[in-house]
């Protein structure tokens, strides 16, 4: 019973062979898995990277990227490309500005008589725009005048006295001291004759100066007097008192673009370079300038050189005192020429 016993807890032999079918899988599996992965590590020469399964980073590709973005900010080529001619090279706003704002004072203190114009008006060379009263003057004309005729009596007298006391002088009836006498008296009366001219010719200039005229071709920018009011010229006193101007003109066809450069962007300005002038008003119309003055001078509290650029054929758009944009345009100072 025991040796049947035995043989029945034996393990037939051909239950100890061990399948071979699911190793073979594990094998085939382990070499797809290699190939995939050497596949997406492979580098590519047309973007030099390696390509690796999604989700997975390797050390070297990560420093590669990092080396090749450091090299493309902060590498600069030596041979960069400088700004071509007309370039704008900085661009600042200002303020539109008459070139000469003209303020006609009187010579003298005197009553306005007549003002033959009103804010606005366009005037001309040479046109009579306010009259003062010349009355007083025309007093003292009329008066000087008339010292004038006694004073050539006095000397037609003189000279009367002269001649006579000459041919008695050649007859000895009368001195040499007589004679020398006469001939004195005919230089004195002479000399208050040119004397009193002076003062007709001077009377005749301030009666001249009452009528005031326009020293150029423009507009009106200010009326600052009325008929009848007293007005005096300008001088180092108080701001109180009579009026020191009659109008304010300017020359509309003469304007400028007065700026505020700051001392940072002075080295990109120079005289007589181009620029392009743009009406804040109207963006769309731009006009030709050049830098036609830079102050000797800088503010040192705001830290600016004040600049102006005279304006080219300027129009009716471009009204004093609004805002405009300018474009100072990239060119060599040797190209620059004065004026344009």
């Amino acid at each position: 019973m025991k040796p049947d016993r035995v043989s029945q807890l034996q393990i037939p032999e051909s239950s100890k062979v061990r399948p071979q079918k699911p190793v073979w899988i594990i094998f085939l599996g382990v070499l797809v898995i290699t190939a995939v992965a050497i596949y997406y590590a492979w580098p590519r020469p047309e973007t030099d990277e390696r390509r690796m399964p999604k989700g997975a980073k390797s050390a070297d590709a990560a420093s590669t990227k990092i080396t090749a973005s450091v090299t493309s900010t902060s590498a600069v080529p030596s041979n960069a490309v400088a700004p071509k001619s007309g370039d704008v090279l900085l661009t600042v706003s200002g303020y539109i500005i008459n070139r000469e704002r003209i303020e006609l004072s009187p010579r003298f203190m005197g009553v306005v008589k007549w003002i033959g114009v009103k804010k606005g008006d366009t005037v001309t060379n040479n046109q009579v725009v306010v009259l003062l009263d010349d009355a007083e003057y025309k007093a003292r004309l009329k008066e000087t005048e008339g010292r004038l005729a006694s004073a050539k009596a006095n000397l037609e007298r003189a000279q009367l006295n002269y001649d006579r006391v000459a041919r008695l002088a050649e007859e000895s009836i009368e001195s040499r001291q007589m004679l020398d006498n006469m001939r004195l008296d005919v230089t004195s009366a002479r000399a208050i004759i040119t004397e009193i001219e002076g003062q007709i010719e001077g009377i005749r200039n301030w009666i001249d100066w009452t009528v005031i005229r326009s020293p150029i071709d423009g507009v009106v920018l200010e009326k600052l007097v009325d008929p009848n009011e007293l007005v005096t010229p300008q001088s180092f006193g108080g701001t109180r008192g009579p009026s020191t101007a009659l109008i304010a003109l300017a020359n509309t066809r003469d304007l400028q673009v007065e700026i505020d450069l700051n001392e940072a962007d002075v080295g990109k300005v120079f005289l007589n370079q181009k620029c392009r002038v743009s009406p804040e008003a109207y963006p769309d119309k731009t006009y030709e300038g050049y830098v036609a003055e830079k102050a000797p001078e800088a503010n040192r509290q705001k830290g600016t050189l004040q600049i102006k650029v005279q304006i080219v054929n300027p129009d009716h758009f471009l009204t004093p005192e609004l805002s405009a944009k300018v474009d100072f345009l990239n060119e060599s100072r040797e190209a620059s020429s004065p004026g344009i």
